[in-house]
């Protein structure tokens, strides 16, 4: 089982608003997830981005892999 730390939206129709999840990359992106991890919402200024730095590290020392998107995220917000 191939687990990602991903984003799903949830956000209105040009409205985006994202949860990060952790999530088996066979499910859809807006489907079921293991577990949820923060939000991100690129609507505000600043953009709001909060998610439980301490299990996002747990999860990725389960060997789960952040998306490319997360990943920046994660690096752009020291986690």
């Amino acid at each position: 089982m191939a687990v990602k730390i991903r984003l799903r939206r949830i956000g209105a129709k040009k409205a985006p608003f994202y949860r990060i999840v952790v999530a088996d990359s066979r499910y859809p992106r807006d489907g079921r997830c293991i577990e949820e991890l923060g939000y991100y919402d690129p609507t505000k200024e600043p953009t709001v981005f909060k998610v439980d730095a301490e299990k996002a590290n747990a999860w990725i020392a389960k060997g789960a892999q952040p998306t490319d998107t997360v990943k920046a995220l994660f690096k752009k917000n020291n986690i």
